[in-house]
């Protein structure tokens, strides 16, 4: 499965010497780049897992078909991630580009190699698949817990604390995934997320920059996007964090 390294950690990753035994990174870093266009398959769901990934550039989905022919998105990658270290015979998924996109591959005997004559590296791979276990568990949380509008905000929640430590609290959500892309990872409708949109808008708590790309999302209250995905509980420190940056944007 994929393994999110958020851009904060890449980017100090990518400052160290690429030859760091400690670096999951530098272990690409001699790799070819592979150049994909939007809408092109990394791989398929039931190929042979011979290979590890390093996105570089660009956003990718990852997403299986069920039996009734629907699509579920499981997840989303940019760049930093890393897909397919919990593998061992099949990808379980089907990992496509939504825009152009660059990445390495890495032979899985490679890694592995790499990884079991490395006392340092062994518990960074182990910390980063329990990692990816504690996400799935978040998105079953999401999906079996949460209301339509508490799912879309967990959603834009996640997106904006990445962008706030990636644009210097700049409280703008850019989204790559179109509206349908977002319906089938939050196991709704795209009428249902449209809606949503629109309702959190006439709250006041978003807005959407260009409506004809619709990719680009002002989050004018970030406390009450917080108070709205329905995690109090467990998002105190990054609720306050937003609830500050909107005071700061006030100010």
């Amino acid at each position: 499965m994929f393994v999110t390294d958020y851009a904060k950690t890449f980017n100090t990753a990518a400052a160290r010497p690429l030859d760091e035994p400690d670096c999951l990174h530098s272990l690409f870093a001699k790799q070819p780049v592979e150049y994909l266009s939007a809408g092109q398959a990394l791989f398929f769901e039931g190929d042979e897992a011979r290979h590890i990934f390093e996105v570089m550039e660009g956003t990718l989905r990852v997403f299986r078909i069920i039996s009734d022919g629907r699509r579920v998105i499981t997840g989303f990658l940019h760049a930093g991630d890393m897909i397919g270290v919990s593998f061992r015979d099949n990808y379980i998924y089907t990992a496509e580009a939504i825009t152009t996109a660059k990445v390495r591959r890495l032979a899985r005997r490679q890694f592995e190699a790499a990884v079991i004559n490395s006392e340092s590296l062994r518990p960074k791979v182990f910390a980063r698949v329990c990692d990816e276990m504690a996400a799935a568990q978040d998105q079953m949380v999401l999906l079996s817990s949460k209301s339509a509008e508490e799912r879309l905000c967990t959603f834009l929640l996640r997106y904006l604390k990445r962008a706030m430590a990636e644009r210097n609290a700049q409280p703008v959500v850019d989204l790559s995934m179109s509206r349908q892309d977002m319906a089938d990872y939050l196991g709704l409708t795209i009428e249902t997320v449209s809606r949503t949109i629109t309702r959190l808008i006439g709250k006041g708590v978003l807005n959407v920059l260009d409506p004809a790309a619709r990719h680009s999302i002002r989050i004018e209250r970030p406390g009450m996007l917080a108070q709205l995905a329905g995690d109090d509980d467990d998002c105190g420190d990054m609720r306050r964090d937003l609830i500050a940056l909107g005071e700061r944007r006030r100010h």
